[in-house]
């Protein structure tokens, strides 16, 4: 069981780790995030596409836990668990960013919208976690609670565009 547990938890860490990067590569390699995967206009527009479609974009780190069903089959389900639970996750802390950063609780600084608000092409890569920011050297901490959000609607948590 505990195997199992570690496996889950090292899919969500992976995952996270990929997502990262692949952020950061987009950002190093415009054309990369211009031709490839739509994020010049993502950052254009500075909008999400809403939790599902984004659910569908971050679960491209799923496939990689296929391999763990070379040690056994739990052990890959336990995987690719983690590995669907962080793209969720992923998908729901990029929309709740973009519409409601206030509400991103487990994040001192919700690094994604300050990553927009501010242009920073440069630093906080991270969507759901900060973790690989912080690792990376690429966190940059901001004064980012300003009227601006202050004077936001009140929203729930699930107030979000999900498709």
């Amino acid at each position: 069981m505990l195997l199992l547990i570690f496996c889950f938890l090292l899919a969500f860490i992976w995952s996270s780790f990929i997502e990262y990067w692949l952020h950061r590569l987009m950002h190093i390699y415009p054309r990369f995030g211009r031709d490839i995967i739509p994020h010049y206009r993502h950052h254009k527009e500075n909008s999400a596409q809403g939790v599902i479609p984004e659910f569908k974009d971050y679960s491209m780190a799923v496939p990689s836990g296929l391999l763990a069903f070379l040690i056994s089959v739990p052990v890959g389900i336990s995987f690719i668990l983690g590995s669907l639970v962080y793209a969720i996750f992923a998908a729901y802390a990029h929309q709740l960013q973009h519409e409601n950063p206030t509400k991103c609780v487990w994040l001192k600084m919700p690094v994604h919208y300050v990553h927009h608000k501010y242009n920073q092409w440069d630093y906080n890569f991270g969507l759901a976690v900060d973790w690989w920011d912080k690792v990376f050297g690429t966190y940059k901490a901001v004064d980012w609670l300003t009227e601006e959000e202050l004077e936001r609607p009140e929203q729930g948590y699930l107030q979000l565009k999900w498709w």
